[in-house]
């Protein structure tokens, strides 16, 4: 199940990629990991810094995945963050935190994309 679940995370990571870089995003970097957790994706638009977390799901037996962004999650999240803005000077500006949340469920022809921006606002 393991195995299942690192596949679909990638597959999910790829397609918010994607989704964002379409909308006119530069990705910076993917799965960078600091002393805080791992950071899903690092991308820019303009002037501003964006830290993506990705929930993917395939059923809804554990909730919707935007759901699984708890607080101790959120905290971890801002504290990667704030690491890699602190190794990172050269990004000046403004920065947030967004999620992707993917569902795909089996039978669907294409995934449910929801994006949710500035989730610690």
């Amino acid at each position: 199940m393991k195995s299942h679940n690192r596949s679909l995370g990638a597959w999910g990571e790829r397609l918010a990629a994607t989704f964002l870089t379409e909308r006119g995003f530069e990705v910076l970097g993917r799965n960078i990991y600091t002393p805080y957790g791992e950071l899903d994706l690092v991308i820019r638009q303009a002037d501003e810094v964006v830290f993506v977390e990705v929930k993917t799901r395939a059923s809804d037996t554990f909730g919707w995945p935007e759901t699984a962004l708890t607080p101790r999650k959120r905290e971890r999240l801002l504290k990667a963050a704030l690491y890699y803005l602190e190794q990172h000077p050269e990004f000046e500006g403004d920065w947030r935190i967004d999620v992707i949340a993917i569902r795909r469920l089996t039978g669907d022809t294409s995934p449910e994309v929801i994006w949710i921006e500035d989730v610690l606002a």
